[in-house]
């Protein structure tokens, strides 16, 4: 039977589901990429680029070099916004997937500071930089696509499986890493083996743009694209100017619920990893075991707390999520230190838990914050630009913390309750987005005296 002789509901159906797993696969193979630098930077990058400085301080350069990388982001959110607002969705997601896929291979194949100096380091940053400007076009033109794509009952649960794609990543990174720790000495490791999954992620990349080319895209935009094209505004369109103008009090509000969202992920995934290995001296075998299960738990959470926020609403999920990692934050590290096998797990599960409680709802909460022609700009935008202060931030100022506080994690428990309580502001400022109307848009609006469309719920 052809697709064309399906009744509409079940091509419907059909077409959302191709659109939702093409933005998991490409979403999960950009964070393969991201997620792998952030695991090579705790466990080698310190040595193999930085082999002048003590560990702790080789560890903290490292973090630097994946700090840049979210520099990157916000720069790579607005280009791929700009044009992702003007000529599609796809286009965008196609030219990110590709540009993550060059910079991670080349890293790959860097020579290390012991072959050519300086310019080891040097490398490495650039191929970071290009990570970074990838992922910060990703990340809006996945959720968009999912959410412009389905149905507004359910925007929730759809746009939830990108999310989905970063647990997904991290736990292809993690299991590469962890695999490669079980059959490689850490001296064949350090040597070599941590080349492998770099040049794997070649194999993974093909893969996710054959995926994407496959799809369409987003009606939403087609119509909203239409419609600035017949009101001849298409020349004048600038998206990052407009979303300044008409949204700024969204784009802070996105920032200020990314912060305990995105400073929590990185405590929990990235920084329990040089906690082991610089403070406590023992292996990662045990962390990276409990990680991979806790990515793999965290990949089913996702979606069904995503469908749950359709129920329920964005805001209850992402205030529960907030106050759970501040207060878990201060529990994590006893566990983690006890290098008890039923502690650390109960101690990664649980956060990625409240994490995900704020990272489910969070796609659909974001698209319904911004008009459809400067939707990919300011969604991008405001998660981007938080990165900047929460994610890359992280990884250096809790490993300070550690170092200055010989390796008393308490501090970090500070540091992480500061950024929920600006989470929680964040989302008591922003109205419930529920049951929303994707098709309004304050920008043609105010151009023209128009009105937006408004859901049933007459939400606008």
């Amino acid at each position: 039977m052809s697709t064309q002789s399906l009744p509409v509901e079940q091509r419907s159906n059909r077409s959302i589901v191709k659109v939702v797993f093409a933005s998991l696969v490409g979403t999960a193979v950009e964070w393969y990429d991201f997620f792998l630098y952030g695991s090579a930077a705790a466990l080698v990058f310190g040595t193999l680029f930085f082999p002048e400085a003590d560990p702790v301080n080789a560890t903290l350069l490292a973090f630097g070099t994946y700090a840049v990388g979210f520099a990157a982001r916000p720069l790579g959110g607005i280009v791929f916004g700009h044009f992702g607002d003007r000529v599609g969705r796809k286009k965008m997601l196609i030219a990110a997937l590709m540009l993550m896929g060059v910079a991670t291979f080349a890293i790959g194949l860097l020579p290390t500071y012991a072959t050519i100096g300086i310019a080891a380091p040097i490398l490495l940053l650039v191929c970071r930089l290009a990570q970074g400007f990838a992922v910060g076009g990703e990340w809006g033109g996945a959720v968009l696509m999912a959410a412009e794509h389905g149905d507004e009952a359910r925007r929730g649960y759809w746009s939830s499986w990108p999310q989905a794609g970063v647990p997904l990543g991290n736990l292809l990174a993690t299991g590469v890493l962890f695999a490669l720790a079980a059959l490689q000495s850490d001296a064949d490791f350090e040597a070599w083996g941590w080349r492998i999954p770099f040049l794997l992620s070649a194999v993974l990349v093909l893969i996710g743009l054959y995926v994407r080319l496959q799809i369409e895209e987003s009606p939403v935009f087609k119509e909203a694209h239409a419609e600035i094209a017949e009101k001849k505004q298409a020349e004048s369109h600038m998206p990052l100017v407009e979303v300044i103008k008409t949204y700024p009090k969204e784009v802070l509000i996105a920032m200020g619920m990314r912060m305990a969202e995105n400073i929590s992920y990185y405590i929990f995934t990235i920084v329990v990893l040089a906690y082991a290995t610089d403070f406590l001296g023992v292996g990662t075998d045990l962390i990276l075991k409990m990680l991979l299960i806790g990515a793999a738990i965290q990949f089913c959470l996702v979606p069904a707390l995503g469908a749950l926020s359709d129920r329920v609403g964005r805001r209850p999920l992402y205030l529960a999520g907030a106050v759970g990692v501040g207060v878990w934050s201060f529990v994590f590290f006893g566990l983690i230190e006890s290098q008890s096998s039923g502690k650390v797990f109960l101690a990664v599960v649980v956060g990625l838990f409240f994490h995900s409680l704020m990272y489910a709802p969070q796609a659909a909460f974001f698209s319904e914050l911004f008009g459809t022609s400067v939707r990919y700009t300011g969604a991008s935008v405001g998660y981007q630009l938080a990165s900047i202060f929460a994610g890359a931030l992280a990884p250096i100022i809790a490993t300070a913390i550690l170092k200055a506080n010989d390796g008393d994690p308490t501090g970090i428990g500070v540091y992480v309750s500061i950024a929920s309580v600006i989470s929680v502001i964040a989302v008591l400022v922003a109205k419930e987005t529920r049951g929303t109307s994707l098709r309004h848009d304050r920008v043609v609006r105010d151009a023209h005296g128009a009105t937006d469309p408004v859901s049933p719920a007459g939400k606008v």
